[in-house]
């Protein structure tokens, strides 16, 4: 009695496994389908579909819902002048809410095209590089105004290896100028500004100076 039983179980076993990986279908006995097709038919551009980062989703909920998310921005280096003064001025702010830290902003050297007489003939330069291809950026330094710099390195001998690229190219009357020297000094960070602190932030102005705030990197 106990191997019949068995027995049964082992071919309604093997029974149910037939059916359930179709192999009964044939014979028209199969496990009814549950797909959707309708479904698909439904989505509208599922190929634009794309995972957003963590941080990304914040901001876009934030927006959502009409609010801004907290920003991180930084201004410096500050010589001591300066920092004493925005010590004063962020003394009121929550603790926490910002960090003055020692920070080192190097040397940079930009390939540059100038001085010239007038922003009209900066303006003909300006059409002549497009025409050639070579892109430009706007000077840091106004002292070099009216002027064209066409890219900032970290170090003089990158900024002349561009120019010897850029001769290739048309361009003649480049040269390499120093925009900055090697700064130090305090860097003010304020890691999370929120609509709160973005209505502070005027009190800040005089004790930065004429260093303006950025998004932190």
């Amino acid at each position: 009695m106990l191997r019949l039983v068995v027995l049964i179980l082992l071919l309604a076993n093997a029974a149910y496994l037939a059916w359930s990986q179709n192999l009964l279908a044939p014979w028209g006995i199969a496990p009814a389908q549950q797909s959707e097709p309708q479904r698909l038919n439904q989505q509208i551009k599922p190929q634009i579909l794309r995972i957003l980062p963590a941080e990304e989703a914040r901001r876009t909920e934030l927006t959502a819902a009409g609010l801004r998310a907290a920003d991180c921005l930084q201004a410096g280096p500050l010589d001591e002048g300066q920092s004493a003064s925005l010590k004063q001025a962020l003394a009121p702010w929550p603790a926490g809410s910002w960090a003055l830290e020692s920070a080192v902003q190097p040397a940079r050297w930009i390939v540059y095209m100038g001085k010239y007489l007038s922003t009209e003939n900066a303006s003909r330069k300006k059409a002549e590089l497009r025409q050639l291809g070579v892109s430009f950026e706007p000077l840091a330094d106004p002292a070099l105004e009216p002027g064209l710099s066409l890219g900032g390195y970290a170090s003089e001998a990158e900024a002349t290896r561009q120019i010897d690229s850029l001769a290739q190219r048309g361009v003649r009357t480049a040269k390499v100028v120093q925009e900055r020297a090697e700064a130090r000094g305090l860097m003010l960070k304020l890691p999370a500004v929120d609509d709160t602190l973005r209505a502070r932030l005027d009190e800040l102005k005089t004790g930065l100076g004429g260093n303006s705030l950025r998004t932190c990197r």
